[in-house]
């Protein structure tokens, strides 16, 4: 993966931005969407396409585009840049391959450690019961 290469396959569309600004905000088109066309993409394998749509899964579309907002700063450029970073570091982190957990075995001293705590517990309880008249 080249992140130069990705770059260029961004689309950006640039809206009015709410909060705060006053009639600033109402003039200006600072906000700023970023998509990007996973399944389309030139510069992803086949491979990294499968992993990143696994992995992302919940921040794409239906049809498998990827689209992120930015409007923290007043500045379309600052927010641009703001939205890059976060999308390589969104497609950095969903390539990222997860190591198979390997299963673990109780040990014999916690299973006898276990059993030997719930029959303390049991006697504790039972002998808070009435005695029987036998």
């Amino acid at each position: 993966m080249n992140a130069e290469n990705l770059t260029k396959e961004l689309n950006f569309k640039a809206i009015r931005s709410s909060g705060a600004g006053g009639q600033h905000v109402n003039k200006v088109s600072s906000k700023i969407v970023l998509t990007f066309d996973v399944i389309n993409s030139v510069n992803l394998t086949d491979e990294e396409k499968e992993i990143l749509l696994k992995n992302i899964k919940t921040r794409l579309s239906k049809e498998s585009i990827l689209t992120l907002n930015c409007d923290e700063s007043r500045s379309q450029h600052k927010n641009k840049e703001i939205a890059i970073k976060r999308f390589l570091e969104l497609i950095k982190n969903g390539l990222k391959v997860q190591k198979p957990r390997k299963k673990t075995k109780q040990s014999r001293a916690s299973i006898r450690k276990r059993l030997e705590k719930k029959s303390r517990h049991a006697l504790k309880k039972s002998n808070r019961k009435k005695p029987s008249i036998d």
